[in-house]
């Protein structure tokens, strides 16, 4: 048999012709591809803060502009700081501290 060269033209020349068959090593039968893989154990998923915080951002629900400018009016005008609504927040806070 002949030798089997190829040859690889780019503008980077890094190596001269080599055979097909060169240094690669042959394929490992199905069973040690399987044996090698499950030595390796389980795949890993890392995300990155910046992802985390993108798909916490999908979670916030849209924001109620009509509701937000109501409130804002009720704050402005001292209607929205009721004796009641100050006790229950008094309430939670003192139940969170304690």
């Amino acid at each position: 048999m002949g030798d089997n060269v190829m040859y690889v033209y780019g503008s980077m020349h890094v190596h001269g012709p080599q055979s097909i068959q060169g240094p690669h090593r042959a394929m490992a039968s199905p069973s040690h591809a399987a044996a090698a893989y499950s030595s390796r154990g389980a795949d890993q998923l890392d995300i990155s803060p910046q992802a985390e915080l993108l798909s916490r951002i999908r979670d916030i629900p849209e924001i109620r502009v009509d509701r937000v400018m109501q409130l804002r009016e009720a704050i402005q005008s001292g209607k929205y700081e009721t004796p009641e609504k100050l006790d229950i927040a008094l309430d939670r806070l003192l139940d969170e501290i304690a």
